[in-house]
């Protein structure tokens, strides 16, 4: 196992509870699927992507790797760079400018893969590298932001080669985003502020799936729960789930905690930010580009930092909003930040690992666009992951199995019995 310089192995700890990659990692060094493939990954370089490029590795690959805003940790850069097969661009404290020119290098290597997260290179490799485009093989998107960023490509019919969005996996989606998500953000979020959630207001903006689990877990920990939506079927799931649904606006004047939780570009505005109640906390869980900092920046008349990762704005009438890790994400971009649990990202970074294989395996061709992983790799990740907790599950019957392929002439449920 390799060492960083000072002596410890930054992976140990997410190690033990990631099996899954563990897995793969011992079957791919078997049969190498990933030889000669060059894999590009964009993400926050925590314990958790440095395990993810160990397996691409282990498969066979040379592997590149980008960071995000303030989500780079030193040791694991150190020890993915100690790794014959592997380069990092970036590291820690580069600012976005910064961090794009590193995503340009990496693109330079002409990777014939990517794994994305917010779908940076996914997006610069087709604004930026067109020619370049049309000789990747394919790649993989884990978050509902980049998806977003996807869908309005592929229907703009702007990309170049097949790409699996692993964020709408029903794997990814109800494990990752609903449960690892809320577990993660919140639990950032009171060790950054040292604040209660009990009794308090917690405006959820966006009631996806992260904001779903997010709002349920909120109002699990004794939080009076507001929900803002801007889909109405979402916003009536919201109100049937229990919480109280109404526009952003009027919701932060009564707000303790507003926490962003949509994947879109300023989704809290001036005005909202006009309107919000006195020392209210304000955190995104979604992407840096969720709140208008720069708003915020110009509003205020000054800005103290009472604590490590709040920054205290204060407005002209003496109100102030207290800003956690300067508007990036929250469960990343703190002091002590390492994303979500490891027995979750586990599992994502299995299925992006799966799905990358995929794409290459077999001579296996997909037109270019925007696909679903396919759902054999889904169940694959989920069984895995139910054989090491240990969990057996029932198995459909013949019968069942019958009735429903014979879909035709039912006159009730014993002609499936025939």
């Amino acid at each position: 196992m390799t060492e960083t310089a000072s002596g410890a192995d930054p992976l140990s700890w997410v190690r033990e509870f990631s099996p899954i990659l563990s897995t793969l990692a011992a079957q791919y060094r078997e049969t190498t699927p990933l030889s000669d493939q060059y894999v590009a990954v964009s993400a926050p370089m925590t314990p958790h992507t440095g395990l993810f490029v160990e397996t691409l590795a282990a498969a066979g690959a040379t592997v590149g790797v980008s960071g995000e805003p303030g989500s780079t940790h030193r040791d694991v850069v150190a020890h993915l760079e100690s790794l014959p097969s592997v380069t990092t661009f970036s590291t820690a404290g580069m600012d976005g400018a910064e961090l794009k020119e590193a995503q340009r290098e990496l693109l330079g290597e002409r990777p014939d893969l990517i794994a994305d997260d917010g779908s940076f290179l996914l997006s610069l490799v087709h604004d930026e590298f067109p020619a370049l485009a049309e000789s990747v093989v394919g790649g993989c998107e884990q978050t509902t932001g980049g998806i977003t960023r996807l869908s309005a490509m592929d229907d703009q019919d702007v990309l170049s080669f097949p790409v699996y969005g692993v964020n709408e996996t029903p794997m990814k989606d109800t494990f990752d985003n609903v449960h690892g998500t809320a577990e993660s953000s919140i639990s950032n979020l009171v060790s950054i502020t040292n604040t209660m959630i009990g009794g308090k207001t917690a405006v959820v903006v966006g009631y996806g799936r992260c904001g779903r689990g997010i709002a349920t877990k909120l109002r699990d920990l004794g939080a009076d729960t507001v929900v803002t939506e801007v889909d109405p079927r979402r916003a009536l799931a919201a109100i049937a789930d229990g919480h109280r649904v109404t526009e952003l606006a009027g919701a932060v004047g009564d707000a303790d905690y507003v926490i962003t939780a949509t994947g879109r570009y300023d989704v809290v505005r001036r005005e909202h930010l006009e309107a919000m109640a006195d020392d209210a906390i304000l955190t995104s869980i979604g992407s840096f580009i969720e709140i208008d900092v720069d708003a915020l920046a110009t509003l205020a008349t000054g800005v103290s930092s009472p604590t490590p990762g709040i920054d205290r704005y204060t407005l002209p009438d003496g109100r102030t909003i207290n800003l956690v890790t300067e508007g990036k994400v929250v469960n990343l971009s703190g002091p002590a930040s390492a994303g979500n649990p490891s027995e979750v990202m586990d599992t994502t970074f299995a299925m992006m690992s799966a799905a990358l294989v995929d794409l290459v395996a077999d001579g296996r061709t997909l037109e270019a666009g925007l696909h679903q992983v396919p759902d054999r790799l889904d169940r694959r990740i989920a069984e895995m992951k139910l054989d090491s907790l240990e969990v057996t599950i029932d198995e459909v019957t013949e019968s069942q199995r019958s009735y429903h392929r014979e879909w035709a002439g039912h006159e009730g449920v014993d002609s499936a019995k025939e």
